[in-house]
């Protein structure tokens, strides 16, 4: 865990943001954000480096059926950008974003096999034959 000092318009003392900051700053504008998912891992999907032209973010995320990929894709970028200038002061120099997979709607429809002519299960059907 690396500690990063900010040190605003010459001011005597000094800010320390953890990097672990940075990266929850990252997932709360991920979360603000409609259409996508994060990573189910550790680490979620998200690496934050820090180099002298600012902030390098790498996320990987899962998009929802019915969203358009480059506009979700700017939107996660614009998000984070916004959020992390404004709460820590550091420049974000690139946002890297990386879909992974899409999540698609489960049909509401359950096989014809698997229902009787009045719409309940069959083994319900068999059971009250038997039982």
């Amino acid at each position: 865990m690396a500690s990063i000092k900010y040190n605003p318009n010459g001011q005597k003392g000094k800010i320390t943001y953890n990097s672990d900051i940075v990266s929850g700053i990252v997932v709360l504008s991920l979360q603000e954000t409609e259409g996508i998912e994060l990573i189910p891992s550790k680490g979620k999907g998200i690496k934050v480096s820090f180099e002298k032209e600012g902030v390098f973010v790498d996320i990987s995320v899962i998009a929802h059926y019915g969203y358009n990929v480059p506009e979700l894709a700017y939107r996660i970028q614009q998000t984070i950008k916004q959020m992390v200038e404004s709460m820590t002061k550091y420049r974000i120099a690139e946002v890297d974003v990386h879909i992974q997979s899409v999540i698609f709607p489960e049909s509401e429809q359950t096989p014809a096999a698997d229902t009787s002519a009045d719409g309940h299960p069959q083994d319900e059907q068999e059971e009250k034959k038997n039982g």
